[in-house]
């Protein structure tokens, strides 16, 4: 929580005015957005074939749009957890991408959605995750929380 301003200052955030900032800022939560939406597909379309999955795509799409609705307050702290949650996405989907391409052979029950479908949703959501975790780790290194203190009236100076 924010500490009450005092009489006469004002608090800025001068690293969040930067467009690189707001870019990076939005590339997160556009990327989280895509994230939780191609794992929400992927969960509702091979819900048959994800048994022990279920509760952690929920968890996943959940902690995906938490973390999307911090880091456009411009929460900073979510970052790296961001990336970590990343990392351990990417390789939970890099080994079910042959997963779901092998379910296409005879003897296997298929999903609501086609396996192909899904095999190739799967890989797209890794590279997204590689993506995501390099762009909140470029966030993390922009120092959003950095806050400055100036009397009210005073000038904005150039350096911020």
């Amino acid at each position: 929580m924010a500490a009450p301003e005092q009489a006469g200052v004002v608090i800025e955030h001068p690293n969040r005015e930067t467009d690189a900032s707001r870019i990076t800022r939005f590339a997160v939560c556009a990327l989280l957005l895509a994230s939780a939406a191609l794992i929400a597909v992927v969960l509702i379309g091979g819900w048959d074939a994800l048994q022990g999955m279920r509760a952690v795509g929920i968890a996943w799409i959940l902690a995906y749009l938490g973390f999307a609705w911090y880091v456009a307050r411009w929460n900073r702290g979510v970052l790296p957890v961001i990336a970590a949650l990343c990392v351990i996405m990417a390789i939970f989907a890099l080994l079910a991408v042959p997963s779901w391409f092998d379910r296409t052979a005879s003897g296997y029950a298929q999903p609501t959605l086609d396996a192909n479908v899904l095999g190739a949703l799967t890989a797209i959501i890794v590279g997204l995750q590689v993506l995501l975790a390099l762009v909140a780790a470029q966030g993390f290194t922009q120092a959003w929380n950095v806050e400055v203190e100036r009397p009210v009236g005073s000038p904005v100076s150039a350096d911020g």
